[in-house]
């Protein structure tokens, strides 16, 4: 059973910064390419960022060169950085863990924490 916990999200101003953190357990956490979604209310859920087994990463035209995706293998947590925050950055978190297929859809992931909310005001 793969379980995925989220935290680290929280109210924050306009050009400040926010670190997720992601905990895995339940399968070999560093042979998968992990990935970070998320969701604005009445939007779809949307890439963010992904990282694969050899830590390559990928992130969205949105917010590229304000995040950043790591992880550390020994502790199974996946981490996204968030800096230069902005209120469109509003949304709920999520971690997800990579099967196959494009990096960039939530098709190609199979399993999914719950989320947590990030709050940027303006």
């Amino acid at each position: 059973q793969v379980q995925l916990v989220e935290s680290g999200g929280g109210l924050v101003q306009a050009g400040g910064s926010l670190r997720l953190s992601c905990a895995a357990s339940g399968r070999t956490f560093s042979s998968y390419a992990m990935g970070w979604f998320r969701q604005a209310p009445g939007k779809e859920r949307e890439f963010v960022a992904a990282i694969n087994w050899i830590d390559t990463t990928y992130y969205a035209g949105s917010v590229k060169g304000r995040f950043t995706i790591s992880r550390d293998n020994a502790k199974n947590t996946l981490y996204l950085q968030m800096n230069s925050l902005k209120p469109e950055d509003t949304a709920v978190y999520y971690c997800a863990s990579y099967l196959s297929g494009s990096f960039y859809v939530t098709r190609s992931y199979d399993y999914w924490g719950q989320g947590t909310q990030v709050t940027v005001s303006s």
